[in-house]
């Protein structure tokens, strides 16, 4: 599977002049996008998150997340129009803390995982919206279904990984889906058909 975020994600590399921040434990990170090294990027699984949020039956929001997402980025600091990401992520690990709920979910009825076991983002356009942020518009597939999705995008730091010396760049990106666009209809409109994804990226440095 081959994914977002992308989530999804890349598009957030900017430019403008903001400065270095000291972390707890003496980590160096620097907040100015311009400052990013170039080069070819891979997700790093760990401390990249994917959320969703949809509505239930009205009452309340109900949550879950991806984990095991893949993906890489081509980061463009100079021009981050010209950057490029790609997300993956395995439809096999939705985690909703019910695992009843969880088993479902990879079911049939919803995302069918047996059938559609990855969904993929890859961004296109890339359109910087401030200093540290942008809008990433994208093909997202999802259950068999291609579909244009766009992301809001948000450099947060960069610098070398204290614990493991990897020089890092990480981003927050959101953005909404309609599940029934992708083919994913049970229970609508009782369960919302507006999916909220919240995405936390962290990619490591690869080569130029």
């Amino acid at each position: 599977m081959r994914v977002f975020t992308p989530l999804l994600l890349a598009a957030a590399v900017c430019a403008g002049p903001l400065s270095a921040l000291a972390q707890p434990g003496g980590a160096i990170v620097n907040v100015e996008p311009s400052a990013a090294q170039a080069g070819t990027y891979a997700l790093e699984p760990v401390h990249t998150r994917v959320l969703f949020k949809v509505s239930h039956l009205g009452f309340t929001n109900w949550y879950g997340d991806f984990s095991g997402a893949s993906g890489t980025l081509s980061l463009n600091s100079s021009n981050p129009s010209a950057s490029h990401v790609e997300v993956s992520l395995p439809m096999t690990q939705v985690s909703t803390t019910n695992t009843m709920l969880d088993s479902e979910l990879k079911g049939p009825d919803w995302f069918d995982a047996a059938k559609y076991p990855t969904a993929v983002f890859r961004s296109g356009k890339i359109t910087m919206t401030g200093i540290d942020r942008a809008t990433v518009d994208g093909e997202l597939t999802l259950h068999g279904v291609t579909r244009p999705v766009s992301l809001q995008a948000k450099f947060n730091a960069s610098g070398v990984n204290p614990l493991s010396k990897a020089y890092t760049v990480g981003f927050e990106a959101t953005g909404t889906v309609k599940r029934s666009d992708f083919g994913i209809t049970t229970d609508v409109p009782l369960v919302g058909d507006d999916v909220t994804l919240i995405i936390s990226a962290a990619f490591i440095r690869k080569g130029p």
